[in-house]
């Protein structure tokens, strides 16, 4: 048996700022969207240019609750190659949540609480 790792599901109250934040800290875009023609939730998937996998953002019509997406043990990582200038950006953004110089790596949070760990390549 042959496996694929594909993608990790995170779940949002706000797509459209979720997609801008991913857009503007990491590049990602969108690839595609699909969800019933009600409108009651979609499935957006987003994507580097680099590593074919995917990240879907998960939206529910109506929800106001934040959701629990795993806590801060919980998190995805991404790999920069310029990780000073991925600091200055996410610094400038606001969204650095720890650093671990010992380590030379940090985490940043998305809109919804999602913990993404940075790393140099």
């Amino acid at each position: 048996m042959k496996t694929r790792f594909v993608h990790r599901c995170t779940h949002v109250l706000d797509k459209e700022k979720t997609i801008d934040f991913y857009r503007e800290a990491l590049g990602l875009r969108v690839d595609r969207e699909h969800g019933p023609d009600d409108g009651s939730w979609t499935n957006t998937f987003l994507v580097d240019d680099n590593s074919g996998f995917e990240l879907e953002l998960t939206w529910n019509r109506g929800r106001t609750e934040p959701y629990d997406n795993g806590g801060l043990d919980t998190h995805i990582a991404f790999v920069v190659d310029d990780f000073e200038a991925a600091h200055a950006l996410h610094k400038r953004m606001g969204c650095i949540q720890y650093e671990n110089e010992e380590m030379g790596l940090y985490f940043i949070l998305d809109p919804d609480g999602q913990r993404i760990e940075i790393l140099p390549e």
